[in-house]
């Protein structure tokens, strides 16, 4: 796995992940995990990636954690081997899913009491009025998360797939 380009995916996905909030090292093992064609342990991981074998045992925890690397086991060997989510669509899916969990429904349960507590106080109307609008629009996106993530997988990639035709809808126009 020390080709060019891999290497260079592996970066860009650990330096695009630090911008989304996510350790590096941990992008970069979902990234080696994610084009290895076999699991990897955590000493082939750390060799591969020169990171501490520490960091790695950690960086694994977490990338478990998003629910797109397992763990997989082999016959004679005690080791534990990890193995990333092979489908693109079930990996961006648990994704979207741990960070809606650790981000979107703290903010809306956040948001659902302050409106509450605003509705119950003096808080001037525009400050109940924006917050009000800010879980209305979470909300909303939230529910449309959760059906599209229900249906089948070839019905949620013609959502996807449906942009343009969508943009219509709303606008009248292509």
């Amino acid at each position: 796995m020390s080709d060019d380009l891999s290497t260079r995916f592996i970066l860009h996905w650990g330096e695009m992940s630090s911008r989304w909030g996510i350790n590096r090292s941990v992008a970069q093992i979902h990234a080696l995990l994610f084009l290895s064609k076999e699991p990897l342990n955590a000493e082939q991981i750390s060799d591969v990636l020169g990171l501490a074998r520490s960091n790695v045992s950690n960086s694994l925890r977490e990338v478990q954690a998003f629910g797109v690397v397992r763990v997989v086991h082999r016959i004679g060997d005690r080791r534990d081997y990890f193995e990333s989510e092979k489908d693109v669509w079930a990996m961006v899916r648990a994704i979207i899913e741990h960070r809606k969990k650790r981000e979107v429904d703290p903010t809306l349960d956040m948001l659902s009491v302050c409106v509450r507590d605003a509705e119950n106080s003096d808080t001037d109307e525009y400050t109940l009025n924006r917050m009000k609008e800010l879980q209305e629009l979470l909300e909303s996106m939230a529910r449309l998360f959760d059906q599209v993530s229900t249906l089948p997988l070839p019905a949620q990639k013609k959502v996807l797939k449906m942009g343009g035709k969508i943009r219509k809808l709303g606008t009248g126009k292509a």
